[in-house]
């Protein structure tokens, strides 16, 4: 091994996260030493496991269980808080803006490494569509999961105090562009959440309210598989849910969604789940980029072409060696992430110990989604499940997949207390604009919209 190996990890998601900790694992005594160092730079401390966003939308799990804290995981690792703004791989060094540069105001930092692992994930996919950026709210975030939660129990309270019927209409209109996962499951859990909350209202009522899913494809849920995904299609318009394929959203300006297909909504929520896009920063570096702009690797996880450079997750092509054609790739999702970072991680360390690479190797097993409380859809090793048992076999798995013993616990006994007592309803709006009531009270101008509301 060299005389001290600096390995930097730009994210830390699924891949980021879990590949330090197996570097922690496989490199103990290395790191006792003080042969090598590792360096995570995240934009936030903790790693999300979004499966669980759509149940803490709906309640059913703590904001706080469904993070990881990373340095209390990764408690070998120096842990940046902060963003990597470009990398030049040739001079093996990173420009890092941190809380601290801006307040000092000297400009980012230079991080120089020996192995880069590049796992910065992606953020949403958004189009030019009129409208979009000022009133939609996005799904990939904690924070945007909760901010939702008020925002669609603040609307609720609206209608049922005013006595404007277009005002009501608008309120009680919600529309979720994108039937992939995110859309499906966050509709799902947030119907589902509304639906129960509306007993608690005396003037709001279950079909009061339009829940509207819009999908440009002719199918949602591909992941399923064709007949679970039609199945979920009967169940939500059952539920009356205004499912439309093969439509797009063209324009939400003035707070008014236009669809493709001449359909006009008022209303006060757009949810944008449409799709992903590789993360900026790898524009920013000098590595090779496919035609989708995710970093060319190997079987290896290595980047191709180049030496000491790693990647995985949705930044990566990784080739999919199980496939039976040519050139296929790995989907972007957490059932290859995590275990793309295992390999990574005891690839770095065969690395540094010259010994041979491992080549990542998985067959796709499948897939669950949560349709709300007791509902659900799974296609895993070629059996289809729906209704109850799906749901039970969601909760089941991705309680073994979180991370660290302490949050499968702490979710556990959630899911163990939500099924004796009932749902909390209540919208902590204010919490977006805390220091809004002492402002008042100091004399200071309350803001000109929703002082205290989540909109």
């Amino acid at each position: 091994m060299k005389e001290r190996a600096r390995i930097l990890v730009v994210g830390g998601g699924y891949v980021g996260m879990y590949t330090a900790l197996r570097l922690q694992q496989k490199l103990k005594q290395e790191l006792k030493r003080g042969d090598v160092e590792i360096t995570v730079v995240t934009p936030d401390p903790y790693m999300t496991y979004q499966p669980f966003l759509p149940e803490a939308a709906a309640g059913s799990i703590s904001p706080r269980h469904v993070v990881v804290p990373l340095r209390r995981v990764l408690d070998r690792c120096r842990v940046v808080i902060g963003e990597a703004t470009s990398i030049d791989h040739a001079k093996r060094t990173a420009t890092v803006a941190t809380l601290a540069t801006e307040e000092e105001g000297t400009g980012p930092d230079q991080l120089s490494y020996d192995e880069l692992v590049l796992a910065p994930g992606s953020v949403s996919r958004t189009l030019p569509i009129p409208g979009l950026a000022e009133f939609a709210i996005g799904f990939k975030t904690v924070e945007e999961a909760i901010g939702l939660r008020n925002h669609v129990i603040e609307q609720m309270d609206i209608a049922s105090s005013t006595r404007d019927p277009a005002i009501r209409d608008a309120a009680l209109t919600f529309v979720f562009v994108g039937g992939g996962y995110a859309g499906v499951e966050a509709l799902g859990e947030l119907e589902d959440m509304a639906r129960y909350a509306s007993r608690y209202y005396h003037n709001v009522k279950a079909d009061d309210m339009k829940w509207i899913l819009v999908e440009a494809s002719d199918r949602i849920l591909p992941e399923v598989g064709e007949e679970m995904g039609k199945y979920t299609v009967t169940q939500l318009r059952r539920r009356n849910i205004d499912v439309r394929l093969r439509t797009r959203l063209d324009s939400c300006t003035d707070r008014v969604a236009v669809l493709s297909d001449g359909a006009r909504f008022p209303t006060r929520t757009v949810v944008w789940t449409a799709g992903v896009k590789p993360h900026p920063i790898l524009a920013a570096t000098d590595l090779p980029l496919n035609e989708r702009g995710r970093l060319r690797c190997t079987a290896e996880l290595t980047v191709d072409g180049t030496t000491h450079a790693w990647a995985a997750g949705d930044a990566a092509a990784v080739p999919d060696v199980t496939a039976s054609g040519p050139g296929t790739e790995t989907a972007p999702n957490a059932q290859h992430a995590v275990r793309q970072a295992k390999v990574l991680g005891d690839n770095i360390a065969h690395s540094l110990r010259g010994e041979p690479l491992e080549t990542y190797s998985h067959t796709y097993v499948g897939s669950v989604a949560s349709l709300g409380l007791h509902k659900g859809v799974a296609y895993v090793y070629g059996r289809k499940l729906k209704g109850y048992p799906a749901w039970f076999m969601h909760r089941v798995y991705h309680l073994s997949r979180v991370p660290t013993f302490n949050r499968k616990a702490r979710v556990l006994a959630e899911w163990t207390l939500s099924g004796l007592f009932k749902r909390e309803i209540v919208s902590l709006g204010s919490l977006e604009h805390p220091r809004a009531e002492f402002e008042l009270a100091a004399g200071g101008k309350p803001p000109q919209d929703h002082p205290k509301g989540s909109s």
